[in-house]
Order: structure tokens, then C-alpha cells, then sequence
């Protein structure tokens, strides 16, 4: 099952915000902990070149609801309600930001 991760939705569900790499070193353990592939979208360019990440050259949310299916079934990570219309019809588990933030130990 793999996890879709609207970055910089997460990123801000928070204050202070994460930055993007402590977000990625996160997702990456909880990945390796639990077993679940994981794919980190971004806007614009991904913080480094890695299978695991996407600079979406728009919005991450068009990439995802653009390329979601593809990974279907899968969860999708964010909080923006409007992505999850977009993006969720393939989707087996939707989880807010600051849910997945608390799962990752922030």
C-alpha cells in the first residue's frame, strides 16, 4: 500500500512548520518502521533527486490528483479537503496532516 504524501499540506500542520528535509528523514523512518512504500509530493522541486520524491512541476495537488490512481489502492496524506475530492476516490485511508504528524512523533 503505498502512502501519498502532500508535503508541504504536512509541512504546515504545524507550528513551528517543519522544514522539508526534517519532513522527509520523518516520513522516510516511519516508512522503514512500518513497511509501507512512500511517495513525498512536492510543489515545485523535491528537496533532492530520490525515487521517493516528487517535484511536481506545478501544484503537488495536480500531480496527485493527476497521478493518484496509478498507485491505487493507496492512502493519501493531507489536509486540503478540495485534494481529497480530487484525489481520494482510489484511496483506501485518507489521514489529515497533523494525524500523520502525530503518527511520525511530532
Amino acid at each position: 500500500m503505498t502512502v501519498l504524501v502532500d508535503a508541504e499540506n504536512v509541512r504546515r500542520s504545524r507550528w513551528p512548520n517543519l522544514s522539508r528535509g526534517e519532513l522527509v528523514e520523518a516520513v522516510r523512518d516511519w516508512a522503514g518502521e512500518t513497511g509501507h512504500p512512500v511517495l513525498i509530493v512536492f510543489d515545485g522541486a523535491a528537496p533532492e533527486e530520490a525515487p521517493d520524491l516528487v517535484g511536481a512541476r506545478g501544484s503537488a495537488d495536480d500531480w496527485l490528483a493527476a497521478h493518484a490512481g496509478e498507485y491505487a489502492p493507496y492512502w493519501l496524506v493531507t489536509t486540503d479537503r478540495e485534494l481529497r475530492e480530487r484525489a481520494g476516490g482510489g484511496g483506501e485511508r485518507i489521514v489529515g496532516g497533523g494525524a500523520f504528524l502525530r503518527e511520525l512523533g511530532y
